[in-house]
C-alpha cells in the first residue's frame, strides 16, 4: 500500500521497552514517557501488537478495538480516502459486537 507502521522503537527516545501508543503523523511507536504528555493525540497500540512473548490467542476485546482503530486510521487516510472509498458496514456491525457479552 505503500506505508508502514514502525512498531520497533520510540519514535521520540529510540527505547525499545514500554511502547504504548503510535504516532498518527509518523506511524512509529511512542513510549509511554515520551508520549505522555501528548497521550490524548496518539493511538493506542495493543499489547498484542507489541510483545513478542504474549500468546495472544484470546486478546482482550479493548485490544482487539484498539488494534481496529489503529489500523483503520491508517488505512483510511493512506488508502480509502485518497479513492473515495469507505469502509464496509460489516466492520462496523463487528466492532459493534465487541464488548457485547457473549450468551451463556
Amino acid at each position: 500500500c505503500g506505508f508502514s507502521l514502525d512498531l520497533d522503537s520510540c519514535a521520540a527516545t529510540g527505547a525499545r521497552d514500554d511502547l504504548i501508543y503510535v504516532s498518527p503523523r509518523s506511524g512509529r511507536a511512542v513510549s509511554r514517557t515520551a508520549g505522555a504528555p501528548w497521550r490524548d493525540r496518539l493511538l493506542r497500540l495493543p499489547e498484542f501488537l507489541r510483545d513478542d512473548d504474549v500468546e495472544a490467542v484470546h486478546p482482550p476485546h479493548e485490544d482487539v478495538k484498539d488494534a481496529f482503530a489503529l489500523t483503520g486510521f491508517f488505512l483510511t487516510r493512506h488508502v480509502l480516502e485518497p479513492r473515495g472509498l469507505h469502509f464496509a458496514d460489516a466492520r462496523a456491525a463487528f466492532l459493534a459486537t465487541l464488548g457485547t457479552p457473549s450468551p451463556q
